[in-house]
């Protein structure tokens, strides 16, 4: 799996937690909101961001087991919500943190998913969730994955799936070469072959579907402007490194675009919502 750094992560959280969809995160809370507590497994968890945004959504008594392949990030995920909480204290590997009137206990598992996907669930969980995750896996992947949540009757919640649209402010003659060359960079490995970028919500839908769930879609974009600069050069900077690297673009015009100052950034996400029916 292509990892990411702490600092990326932490850049993108506050975009990230506006930009969920309000529907889909009621339709959550909803169906488990007569549960006394709920466990959770988040795969990919980075630095923790996923459970700091959909806490308040869930019960008061929480149990989470965070998975990433990066030990720095599970790491990072283990201050990051020590600071995040308003009371927080290590009991053996896992942390017990106090947010408003959640109680929330925390453990941390680092695990590869494309190698075995079953020990990174773990056995049961009432939900299984994830940010910013699919997009970067292969169509195969989403079927492995969607079949091992089924086989566990589990919620399944994702959040910040990038669905292919993206706007640029200014406007720009080689937006649309950019956008073009940046898919075909995502349709590289990441690490669970070919990744399905762009394609990934229909891919969910369609498996979860067929896994007889309940499936329920929004749009969660990213709507970038006054305050989010660092955010849209960052942006900016890495579709113009994904470019230079897949080809495609003379030098001189994606110089030209990459070296523009942005005012607005648009970029279209995914939400989806499985449930077993």
């Amino acid at each position: 799996m292509t990892g990411f750094s702490s600092a990326w992560l932490k850049l993108r959280e506050a975009a990230d937690h506006r930009s969920r969809n309000a529907g889909l995160a009621e339709a959550l809370s909803g169906r488990l909101a007569l549960r006394e507590k709920v466990s959770v497994t988040d795969i990919g968890c980075g630095t923790g961001s996923n459970l700091r945004g959909t806490a308040d959504l869930l019960p008061d008594k929480q149990s989470w087991t965070l998975v990433d392949y990066d030990a720095g990030l599970l790491e990072s995920a283990r201050v990051e919500l020590a600071a995040w909480a308003d009371a927080a204290h290590a009991a053996g590997g896992e942390l017990r943190l106090e947010k408003g009137h959640k109680r929330i206990t925390v453990a941390f598992r680092q695990a590869d998913l494309s190698a075995d996907l079953d020990a990174a669930l773990g056995e049961t969980c009432d939900l299984v969730t994830a940010a910013a995750f699919f997009d970067l896996a292969s169509e195969a992947f989403i079927r492995r994955f969607a079949k091992a949540v089924a086989e566990r009757r589990a919620v399944f919640y994702t959040v910040l799936t990038y669905n292919g649209i993206s706007r640029w402010q200014p406007h720009h003659p080689a937006d649309n070469a950019v956008t073009s060359a940046f898919h075909r960079h995502q349709l590289t490995d990441k690490g669970f072959g070919v990744a399905a970028g762009p394609m990934a919500p229909i891919h969910l839908s369609d498996q979860f579907q067929f896994a007889e769930y309940s499936v329920q879609e929004g749009d969660s974009p990213w709507e970038l402007g006054r305050g989010d600069q660092a955010l849209m050069d960052e942006v900016q900077a890495g579709h113009a490194a994904a470019v230079t690297e897949i080809g495609g673009i003379d030098a001189a015009p994606l110089h030209s675009w990459a070296s523009r100052q942005l005012s607005g950034v648009y970029i279209g996400h995914t939400d989806t919502l499985a449930m077993p029916v």
